[in-house]
């Protein structure tokens, strides 16, 4: 809540797998006035952005890697890269720039 709380008014949905990390979806979903839905056990395709998210931040923390190891500048590096890195189900825009409704000027080398 304390992370979504400045954005309250863009959250209108969560989906949450069923960890220990959704214990208290009633009172996440009271305070951010947004619908909470669990997703069923071994259905990880009801949760398809954050499996893809899953995919792409392993590019910066491996399966292998003890995640109690990683630093404050790891983490808001691959933050920054993953929020500006364009997306195909976005139309190639920015989670960034979808979220705050603006355009960034990216290069971006497609492949050919």
């Amino acid at each position: 809540m304390t992370l979504l709380g400045p954005f309250r008014d863009r959250v209108h949905t969560l989906t949450l797998d069923n960890g220990t990390e959704g214990a208290e979806h009633e009172r996440i979903a009271q305070s951010l006035d947004a619908a909470v839905y669990v997703a069923h056990p071994y259905h990880s395709w009801e949760r398809g952005t954050n499996e893809k998210t899953h995919g792409l931040t392993r590019q910066y923390f491996p399966k292998h890697r003890d995640l109690s190891t990683v630093t404050r500048k790891e983490l808001d590096h691959a933050t920054e890269r993953l929020n500006h890195r364009p997306r195909k189900r976005l139309g190639f825009r920015t989670p960034y720039e979808v979220f705050f409704h603006t355009r960034t000027s990216l290069t971006v080398a497609l492949p050919t």
